[in-house]
C-alpha cells in the first residue's frame, strides 16, 4: 500500500497492510531545535514515516463585516520569565471588548478571555466576523505535496476550539465560569451553544466539498477530566451531532473527535455524536485514562482510533524496549484496524532516534488476513 491508501483504510475504520503513525502534528520548536528547522512534510519523510500534514485554510470575510470589527493589539512587553504578552481591544458600534494573550517560545495561551459577560457576549454574537467560506488554495497545493506519500488534515477551526462547548468553555469564556453558569444559568448556555453552533454549520453549509481528508473537532474541555458525562451529553452532544451532520452532508470530510484527558466514560457518547473517529486516546500515565483494547472492544466497530503513544516516556525518556513494548501493545489492542499509532499530544522535547525508532516498530506491526 501507499502510505495515502495505509492511511485512508485505517480512515474508514479497516484494516491496511500494517499499521499507520503520525505525529499530532510537528510543534516549530521541535522542527527548529532539533531537526535543523525541516518542514513537516520534511520531517515525515526523515524519519520514513506516512505523511499526516497539518494544512490551515484561509477564511474570508465579508468586508462590511470587519468594519464592525476593529481589532487593535497592544504590545505588553516581555516578564521576568521571558514570556511575551498583548492586549486586544476589539472596537464594535456598541462597545468594547478585550482580550489579553502571552506566548513563549513553545506555545501560547490566553491570560483574558474576550467575553466576561453577558453583555461582553450579545457584543460578540451581534459583530464577531464568521467566514463567508474559506480559500481551499493552501489544501490544494499540500494534497499536491503530498502526493501518495499520505493525507491532508485540514485545519480551519471558527471560535479557538472544534466545537460549540470547546470554543465557548475552552477559548471564549473560561473553563470554571461555563461549568458554574451551565449548573446556575443552563438555558443561557444552551443558548449561546445554539448560536456558536450555527455559525459553525453556516461556515461549512457555504465552504462545500473541503479538498482536506479529515477534520478536527472537539476540544480538551469535553473531556472527562473536565465535565462529567451527563454534562457531554447535555452540553456538547446535540451541538456535535448537527455541526457532524452538516461537516458531512456539506463538506465530505472524515470527522475525528479530540479529547485530550479522560474519554473512558464517553466512548458511546463520540459513537452517538456522528464522528468516524476519536482521539488523542490518551494513557494513564499522561493524565488520561485510556484503555485501547477496551475502547476497541466497545466501540471499536463504530470509531477509529488515533493516538495513544506515551511520547514522554517514549521520546523524551525512551528506551528501545519502551518504545517497541508501547508500540507492540498499542497494535495488539486494535486487531482489526481502524486505528493509527500516534503520540498522545504535541511534543517539543525527544531524541530523533527515539522518533525513528518508532516509526521502525511501527513498521514491523503487519496485519493478518
Amino acid at each position: 500500500m501507499t502510505g495515502r491508501e495505509r492511511l485512508l483504510t485505517a480512515l474508514n475504520n479497516e484494516k491496511p497492510d500494517r499499521l499507520p503513525c503520525q505525529v499530532h502534528s510537528w510543534m516549530d520548536y521541535y522542527l527548529k531545535t532539533y531537526l535543523n528547522g525541516m518542514d513537516q512534510y520534511q520531517a515525515y519523510a526523515n524519519f520514513g514515516m506516512d505523511t499526516v500534514a497539518y494544512v490551515w485554510a484561509s477564511p474570508i470575510y465579508d468586508e462590511k463585516d470587519m468594519v464592525n470589527w476593529q481589532v487593535k493589539r497592544i504590545n505588553l512587553g516581555v516578564d521576568a520569565n521571558g514570556n511575551t504578552a498583548w492586549r486586544t481591544e476589539i472596537e464594535t458600534p456598541k462597545g468594547v471588548l478585550t482580550l489579553q494573550e502571552a506566548s513563549n517560545q513553545y506555545t501560547s495561551w490566553i491570560t483574558e478571555h474576550i467575553i466576561k459577560s453577558q453583555r461582553d457576549w450579545e457584543l460578540w454574537s451581534q459583530y464577531v466576523p464568521v467566514p463567508i467560506k474559506f480559500d481551499q488554495a493552501p489544501w490544494i497545493e499540500a494534497k499536491e505535496k503530498i502526493g501518495d506519500s499520505g493525507i491532508l488534515r485540514g485545519m480551519c477551526l471558527g471560535f479557538g476550539q472544534g466545537s460549540a462547548w470547546q470554543d465557548f468553555c475552552g477559548y471564549l469564556y473560561g473553563m470554571e465560569q461555563a461549568i458554574i453558569d451551565s449548573i446556575d444559568k443552563p438555558d443561557w448556555i444552551h443558548a449561546v451553544l445554539d448560536d456558536i453552533n450555527k455559525k459553525r454549520i453556516g461556515m461549512w453549509e457555504r465552504t462545500g466539498k473541503m479538498q482536506c481528508d479529515i477534520i478536527e473537532t472537539g476540544g480538551g474541555a469535553g473531556s472527562s477530566t473536565v465535565i462529567s458525562p451527563d454534562m457531554h451529553r447535555d452540553f456538547c452532544l446535540p451541538y456535535d451531532r448537527s455541526q457532524h451532520a452538516a461537516l458531512h452532508e456539506c463538506c465530505g470530510v472524515k470527522i475525528v473527535y479530540h479529547l485530550c484527558g479522560g474519554l473512558m466514560p464517553l466512548l458511546e457518547l463520540v459513537a452517538e455524536n456522528g464522528a468516524d473517529g476519536l482521539e488523542t486516546m490518551t494513557p494513564p500515565d499522561m493524565g488520561g485514562d485510556c484503555d485501547l483494547a477496551e475502547a476497541a472492544k466497545r466501540v471499536g466497530d463504530k470509531l477509529f482510533f488515533i493516538g495513544g503513544f506515551d511520547q514522554n516516556a517514549g521520546f523524551e525518556k525512551g528506551t528501545r524496549e519502551n518504545i517497541r513494548q508501547q508500540v507492540q501493545s498499542l497494535h495488539s489492542a486494535c486487531p482489526d484496524g481502524g486505528y493509527i499509532c500516534s503520540p498522545s499530544d504535541h511534543f517539543f522535547f525527544g531524541a530523533p532516534k527515539n522518533i525513528q525508532y518508532f516509526v521502525e516498530c511501527v513498521k514491523d506491526c503487519s496485519y493478518t488476513a
